[in-house]
């Protein structure tokens, strides 16, 4: 209970703060992961430090971050759909969704070399290089659509577009990051990778092909006004949990399952509205500062001394070039403005806690260590908070692009 009091406390505080400095409030929260772990809180009471986050008392944080990873990602999943406005800018959103996601791939795969002497003993190449080409692809979706939705931009031709573009590019980073996991998490040489292939194929087929009718006609028939009852929550809720338990045995991360049978579910914004307001206010208040303070506590100080600064900086480097390059490059195709296009790329460049959810996807798979797992928790920090002073900069008059209240001003 006291670890819980502490991390909300922490995660509510440091929200505040960075929104008051317009940012949104889950920068703040992921910082307090970080504050909460060995850089900041150990380092400076470490005796606390080790009596409140004793590692023996850890499984039980780690239970409950792991249902709200599950539950977070099931509501990503119902929440993904094209936004309004994107079948007239599908070519453009296709444009920027692959460059925006092949161009940080190439440049995650070529500082791979550099970096593999930092991942844990034992780890190939080959799934390292292809972990840190999916990792810097990632576009936050989730954090995207606040950023747009606090400036009035939803709306915008840029605001659709780069929603749309988000959408198709993470589709493309998250299947990489399955195959990535598949690959690695193999234990029994090819004969593991085909298990888990198979398994998937059959999962998808059990998902779009039997769940998928299935729960339409149970909310069509039991909830016809997109709200279901606490019976057909409890289903909704085991259809994810049951997902996530199967991407669990089939070698990957519970994450895959919840989203896929999110994913599934009908295109109702009453249901979402009411899965909303029951599942993700308590998963993202509570549940997921958990999630934040246990990536903290995997945190370490190497990353910003000696060496580990310079792998820092070239994971920086490579992240932010790629993301905004590649975006940018996609729009200017596509035919828009040097301004609206390196606007795009600005946006796909937003992390935030998806990239976490990476993070520690590619921990538990053993891919990366302590040292790695810290370099990217703060490019997802640093690349999410320069979304909205780059949006700005590169908005300048533009109605489209400029924020409102410096508009009104």
């Amino acid at each position: 209970m006291l670890q819980l009091v502490v991390i909300l406390a922490a995660a509510r505080g440091c929200g505040l703060l960075l929104k008051y400095f317009g940012q949104p409030a889950v920068i703040g929260e992921m910082a307090a992961g970080l504050l909460l772990g060995p850089v900041v809180f150990g380092a400076i009471a470490p005796e606390i430090h080790a009596q409140l986050f004793a590692k023996e008392s850890l499984g039980g944080l780690s239970a409950l971050s792991t249902v709200g990873l599950v539950l977070f990602m099931f509501i990503v999943g119902v929440e993904l759909r094209a936004p309004d406005g994107v079948r007239a800018q599908v070519k453009a959103a296709g444009w920027v969704g692959v460059l925006g996601v092949l161009l940080p791939m190439a440049a995650g795969f070529a500082v791979a070399p550099v970096l593999h002497p930092l991942a844990p003993a034992g780890v190939g190449f080959w799934p390292f290089g292809l972990f840190m080409a999916a990792a810097l692809s990632i576009t936050a979706f989730p954090v995207m659509a606040r950023i747009l939705k606090d400036r009035g931009l939803t709306q915008t031709r840029i605001g659709r577009l780069a929603l749309s573009s988000a959408a198709i590019a993470d589709v493309f980073a998250w299947v990489m990051l399955a195959l990535v996991v598949a690959l690695a998490g193999v234990g029994d040489g090819t004969s593991g990778l085909v298990r888990t292939t198979i398994g998937m194929l059959l999962l998808l087929a059990l998902v779009f092909g039997v769940l998928r009718p299935l729960y339409a006609w149970l909310l069509r028939r039991f909830a016809p006004t997109g709200e279901p009852s606490q019976m057909l929550l409890a289903a909704l809720l085991l259809g994810a949990l049951g997902c996530a338990g199967l991407t669990e045995w089939l070698g990957l991360h519970a994450v895959f399952g919840a989203f896929l049978f999110g994913a599934c579910l009908p295109r109702d914004d009453r249901l979402l509205r009411c899965l909303v307001e029951r599942l993700e206010y308590i998963a993202i208040v509570l549940l997921m500062p958990i999630f934040f303070a246990l990536a903290g506590l995997n945190t370490t100080a190497d990353a910003f001394v000696g060496t580990g600064l310079g792998a820092l900086l070239l994971v920086l480097l490579a992240a932010i070039v790629g993301k905004v390059a590649g975006g940018a490059a996609g729009a200017r195709v596509a035919g828009y403005g040097w301004r609206e296009s390196f606007a795009t790329g600005a946006l796909m460049n937003a992390r935030g806690l998806m990239e976490l959810i990476v993070m520690k996807v590619g921990l538990d798979a053993g891919l990366i260590g302590p040292s790695l797992f810290t370099m990217l928790l703060v490019m997802a920090l640093v690349t999410t908070v320069m979304t909205s002073p780059l949006l700005t900069w590169f908005g300048g008059r533009s109605p489209d692009l400029a924020d409102p209240a410096s508009s009104r001003a």
